[in-house]
């Protein structure tokens, strides 16, 4: 045979190294349409062509690079895709392994967002028949955010002035990169499933809409939507919007103004209440005054006889809810004081001063207790604790240790 003659696998080797060996073709952007689009459902490799008016190319996208677009592929999509050109030696075909892709003429969030946004609404996670009530008086305020930084700043501000007598539960998350999104929806669930608050809000203070969108990803959006909590979103400034905001069970434009929703202004409270209490007083004057014009105009002692009759009825009945009030009250304290007791005696059994008053001593080297013999050594310098001192002593023999069940 030739030797000249080139085995098919070589041909493609020769091929392939010559596209590899070429500079201007190991990263080359091309725009065109997409089709014939297939994604790998189990090692999640990409699989399509791109096309225009004259020609195609084969192009292939692996996880590691796909898991990274933020938009999601599909035929007759025109797009940007950037990568090196080189052969597949086994088909003899040459094809793109591309690392990115983008939209060509459309910005890959904005496809994104609305990519999604319309997936999540026609699943009904934005539909306003599910959205909960905020609860009006809440006593405990979950908050998902930075643990630094003015938002956080901003939110305990106003909720410290506003209602201070409801309790704050932060929950520091980061709220940009990789790890935000689920980290934010791990301490949503966290929060549903201790029961530990009445409201959560969640949020973070301005950005970009790359910096904002953890607050768009997949897993963030459903935790908000099926949170048993009502969730209050405060994302950025007023002009900016999240799918978390359209999951939530009411969008606040600041965390400033969350945090102003999520509470009554006890000023205002103060205020009704006053109003109340004076209408009640005034409402009282006149009562009063009209049994007393209605009884200067009564001759009848047993009309007098009655009405004194209804007043001391109604007083008689007064009297009796002070007592039971009184009694619920000496119940309320005494069931305390007895449980502050239990938990007194409770840490007085487990005080090792109790220990120490029965004749035992804790024996310490370096400050650390010991509890076994083979941790001494012959010149061991060790303190001795007892009941009412200490003694610093030293080892003269070797110790014997004797393994034991103790």
């Amino acid at each position: 045979m030739n030797a000249s003659v080139l085995s098919v696998s070589q041909l493609n080797f020769f091929i392939k190294s010559m596209f590899e060996s070429e500079p201007r073709l190991q990263r080359v952007p091309v725009s065109g349409e997409i089709s014939n689009f297939v994604c790998h459902y189990q090692s999640g490799h990409l699989y399509f062509s791109l096309k225009d008016e004259k020609s195609t190319v084969k192009v292939v996208m692996f996880r590691s690079h796909a898991a990274r677009i933020r938009f999601q592929p599909k035929n007759g999509m025109k797009v940007v895709v950037t990568g090196r050109v080189s052969v597949f030696e086994r088909d003899g075909q040459y094809q793109i392994y591309a690392d990115s892709m983008f939209p060509d003429g459309a910005g890959a969030l904005a496809l994104a967002f609305e990519q999604l946004k319309d997936k999540l609404s026609r699943e009904g996670l934005f539909d306003e028949n599910n959205k909960k009530p905020i609860p009006r008086f809440p006593r405990t305020i979950g908050v998902v955010t930075a643990k630094t930084g003015a938002a956080v700043r901003d939110i305990l501000h106003i909720l410290c002035r506003r209602w201070p007598m409801a309790e704050v539960l932060l929950a520091p998350v980061l709220v940009q990169g990789d790890l935000a999104a689920p980290m934010i929806a791990a301490a949503i669930s966290r929060l549903n499933d201790l029961h530990a608050c009445d409201v959560i809000i969640v949020g973070r203070g301005g950005g970009s809409m790359e910096d904002l969108w953890s607050f768009n990803e997949e897993i963030l959006v459903r935790a908000v939507a099926s949170s048993e909590i009502p969730v209050i979103s405060a994302v950025g400034h007023e002009t900016d919007f999240t799918l978390c905001d359209f999951a939530a069970d009411l969008r606040a434009p600041t965390p400033s103004a969350a945090a102003e929703l999520a509470v009554p202004d006890q000023s205002e409270i103060s205020a009704s209440l006053l109003l109340l209490a004076q209408r009640l007083k005034r409402a009282q004057t006149v009562y009063l005054a009209a049994c007393e014009a209605s009884l200067s105009r009564s001759d009848s002692a047993a009309a007098k006889r009655r009405l004194l009759y209804e007043i001391d009825t109604k007083a008689q009945i007064c009297d009796g809810l002070f007592e039971r009030l009184q009694l619920a009250e000496r119940n309320r304290n005494t069931s305390r004081q007895k449980t502050f007791g239990q938990l007194v005696a409770s840490l007085e059994a487990l005080s090792p001063l109790r220990v120490l008053s029965r004749g035992y001593i804790v024996c310490q080297k370096n400050e650390i207790a010991i509890t076994s013999a083979s941790q001494l050594q012959k010149n061991d310098e060790v303190r001795l604790l007892l009941r009412d001192g200490s003694a610093d002593c030293k080892i003269v023999k070797e110790p014997i240790y004797e393994k034991t069940d103790i």
